[in-house]
Parts: C-alpha cells; structure tokens; sequence
C-alpha cells in the first residue's frame, strides 16, 4: 500500500477546511489531491480527529501483519 505524503494533522486541517464552505474542488486543487483522494478520506476519517486516525492506521497495520503470519504458518503446517 502507498504510503501518503499528508500526515493525520493535515488529513484533517483538509477535512475541516472544506467544511468552512470553500468550494472542494478549490480545496483539492490548494492542498495538490483530486477530488476523489478527498471524498475517500472523507469517507474513511470524517467523525475523526488526529488521534483517532493515528490510532486506526496502527491496528490497521498490527492485523497487516498479523494476517501475514497466519498465512506464513499456514503455508508450514
């Protein structure tokens, strides 16, 4: 998976300025995203704040990993 150029805190500083009612496609346009990176992230952190997400990228990646050696062990036994 790519790994995104923007951290939590400027994920969220794009969420909340485009609710200020600055049109979103001037938005992605200012921050160099397209619009469906925005609607995406809106979609994943919208109800979020910074912590939140840092949180959820790190049990995202413990069962990353966690997945990745159940299927090790399968393919052994």
């Amino acid at each position: 998976m790519k790994k995104s150029t923007f951290t939590e805190v400027q994920l969220m500083s794009v969420l909340k300025k485009a609710e200020g009612g600055m049109a979103i496609a001037d938005r992605c346009r200012e921050h160099g995203i397209s619009n469906a990176t925005f609607y995406q992230w809106r979609a994943r952190f919208g109800g979020m704040d910074a912590s939140m997400i840092t949180e959820m990228k790190t049990i995202l990646d413990e069962n990353r990993q966690l997945k990745k050696m159940f299927a090790e062990l399968s393919m052994q036994n």
